[in-house]
């Protein structure tokens, strides 16, 4: 199993919005420096608590800071951009980081950003597939292109002049493009049959219950028969909420008490969940009544804490709960405490992955 990362970050409103970026951007570099495979960070453009606005740009300024870990978009929110920029602004990207980049898109789900981009009333499904599809006939066709859909248009037939290289649009650095990622969100999606069918590979969300994640597995394998390719474990990827220290106490306290940035990063998207009429994510029994969906209800079945020995056989346990995957994606919360924010992660790649690994052996020998 190998270690990947991720963040949507949630950061305390008041926080001034260059600590939350510099710790972030921290937090990259030292996922790279442990070994991390992978690292993904969201993007919103109405949120104040998520003060990242464009994936693409805060990932720029990790291309020449990071040597190994593959950066990826997660996600690139297509409705609310028009295919030519995403096509041009990714192409540059995947130049400047010279391959070591993985292309993440989704339809978006901050409500606030559809509404902002008047796409709230819009089929922002359709949206995001017409916006992919375009941006791929884009990389894979000559100049002018005269794309034109039901939603957006690319040409550039009446000013292109192509002695001098204007009316193109830069392809990337990976041929044909660079790896397309999707983040799972929803119980039984259909949406990863359809994405593993066209050769993307899928990330399942840090904030399902693990008998949802579970669901995503033989949809995934589904897909990926209908596009004529086998299904590998090593392709999946899910995300998890996780909080390492050196001592339970420890864990303990930053992952629970008042002010933890696990508990705020939850209380926030509680709040927006409830109110988008998706409390479904978090029940184990779709009949509960949603004012069962407490806080606690919600921390005590996706935060996993503890020392490395504990949470080494937690994340065991919910491996066997789910089945066999091949990224465990850490999911990155506010540095709270910048110390412990660090030594977090610094456990989780030098204890307990290699832990992990060796359990996961013995187990297949």
């Amino acid at each position: 199993m190998e270690l990947s990362f991720f963040t949507m970050p949630i950061h305390p409103l008041g926080k001034p919005v260059w600590q939350s970026i510099q710790e972030d951007r921290e937090a990259f570099i030292l996922a790279d420096e442990l070994g991390f495979v992978e690292g993904y960070v969201g993007e919103h453009t109405t949120d104040l608590a998520e003060c990242i606005t464009s994936t693409v740009a805060f990932l720029a300024s990790l291309a020449y800071e990071t040597k190994n870990i593959r950066l990826g978009t997660g996600t690139v929110n297509l409705p609310n951009s028009h295919p030519a920029r995403v096509a041009a602004e990714v192409a540059m990207l995947d130049h400047m980081l010279k391959g070591r980049f993985n292309f993440g898109i989704s339809p978006g789900g901050l409500m606030s950003d559809a509404e902002i981009f008047g796409n709230l009333d819009r089929d922002r499904n359709a949206m995001f597939l017409e916006c992919i599809n375009m941006v791929l006939k884009i990389w894979e066709s000559k100049p002018p292109y005269n794309l034109k859909g039901e939603f957006f248009e690319v040409s550039t037939e009446q000013t292109m002049m192509p002695e001098i290289g204007q009316g193109e649009i830069i392809r990337p650095y990976q041929d044909p493009h660079p790896p397309i990622v999707g983040t799972v969100v929803a119980p039984f999606s259909k949406g990863v049959t359809a994405m593993a069918a066209r050769g993307w590979e899928p990330i399942s969300a840090n904030f399902l219950l693990p008998q949802w994640v579970k669901t995503h597995w033989p949809n995934y394998a589904e897909g990926c028969k209908q596009g004529g390719r086998a299904a590998e474990f090593k392709n999946w990827s899910v995300a998890k909420n996780i909080c390492v220290a050196d001592d339970m106490a420890t864990a303990r306290s930053y992952a629970r008490d008042p002010g933890s940035p696990y508990v705020y990063y939850y209380s926030q998207l509680l709040t927006k969940l409830r109110k988008g009429g998706r409390l479904n994510l978090f029940k184990e029994d779709q009949n509960m009544p949603d004012d069962d969906v407490t806080l606690d209800y919600v921390m005590d079945r996706l935060v996993i804490y503890g020392d490395p020995s504990s949470v080494t056989d937690q994340l065991l346990a919910f491996e066997e709960q789910v089945g066999p995957f091949g990224k465990l994606v850490y999911a990155g919360h506010d540095w709270a405490d910048r110390q412990l924010g660090r030594r977090s992660m610094i456990l989780m790649a030098e204890q307990v992955l290699p832990r992990l690994n060796t359990a996961l052996e013995a187990a297949e020998a």
